[in-house]
């Protein structure tokens, strides 16, 4: 589990916003298995994933999470964000909660700290396993400043290739352009997303998420995808792998909803509510088919994604496969 806090206090604007976010793990790391791999042979032995263990895990974890911090958004089994607003030392909890983490459930934890959730996922990826790592906003400018653009949540293998196409090759080089280059290169808003990404801005804030609302599948294209029939076939593949995931959570809900960005970052969603609720492969890539066509994308698609939201929890295995 990785903790990440973020955004110190600001001399002279009072108490400062104090946020943490957390990845857990319990997977060896690369060079861990580089170490036992040392012939350059494959030695692994593996073994199929069990769901049940890794949400119980995850239960475990949580609870002594939250009853550590007040504010926890969990951002999935292994992953969330914690708003340490008001502690004197939150370095020191986060240190104290790590240690207690490891004792009662055996897992290790990586902590970043930094003045937003942006700052606070990349500084929590520094030092793994078992890193604590703080960094002010400047601190990550200037850490970073030779990194790829690749390195920001947001910035894809597509973008990046287009960056480096304009001699970006760096986040200190996507820092530093002037904005109108940008805007010609990406239109406005997304050269504004870009610049933000690459200053470490972001005002997202701690969001504690009570229960699930929605599942949504989804996927960037390293090329804009134009041919209708490759489209459709996208939304099949993202439908099956909603569903099974769905499946697995005992999770069926009313609305289906597909969600499209253009090549010119404009951004669509459409959505069909039903009578009952659904997570029925043949059902919901149904749907989502039509809802695609429907909408007949008029540029190229460079996102494609299916969702599933509306839902009744503990449903019956007779509600949850229904016919078309």
């Amino acid at each position: 589990m990785g903790l990440r806090r973020l955004a110190p206090p600001v001399p002279g604007v009072g108490s400062g916003r104090w946020t943490a976010a957390s990845s857990r793990t319990s997977t060896w790391t690369r060079s861990t298995c580089r170490s036992r791999c040392c012939d350059g042979r494959p030695q692994a032995i593996l073994v199929p994933p069990d769901f049940t263990v890794y949400r119980e895990a995850s239960r475990r974890v949580w609870d002594l999470v939250r009853a550590a911090v007040a504010v926890v958004e969990q951002a999935g089994l292994d992953e969330g964000y914690l708003d340490l607003s008001g502690l004197v030392a939150p370095k020191a909890a986060m240190r104290r909660l790590m240690a207690d983490l490891r004792e009662r459930t055996g897992l290790g934890a990586s902590v970043g700290i930094g003045p937003n959730k942006l700052v606070a996922k990349i500084a929590s990826d520094c030092e793994k396993p078992g890193g604590l790592v703080a960094l002010s906003r400047e601190m990550a400018c200037q850490r970073f400043a030779a990194a790829s653009p690749r390195l920001l949540p947001g910035i894809g293998p597509k973008t990046a290739e287009r960056l480096e196409g304009m001699g970006i090759a760096a986040i200190g080089q996507l820092r530093d352009r002037p904005a109108t280059d940008l805007r010609t290169a990406f239109g406005q808003r997304q050269a504004a997303f870009l610049q933000a990404r690459a200053r470490f801005e972001d005002d997202g804030a701690v969001a504690p998420i009570r229960e699930t609302k929605s599942q949504s599948s989804e996927t960037t294209f390293d090329r804009d995808l134009a041919d209708r029939a490759e489209q459709q076939r996208v939304i099949e593949r993202l439908s099956a792998d909603l569903c099974r995931r769905l499946q697995r959570r005992e999770l069926a809900g009313r609305t289906v909803g597909i969600k499209v960005r253009l090549d010119d970052w404009t951004t669509v969603t459409r959505a069909r509510t039903l009578d009952d609720p659904v997570n029925d492969v043949a059902v919901v890539t149904a749907v989502a088919r039509e809802l695609l066509a429907a909408y007949d994308p008029p540029r190229p698609v460079r996102l494609l994604g299916v969702r599933v939201a509306g839902f009744d929890a503990a449903l019956d295995a007779s509600q949850l496969r229904l016919a078309v």
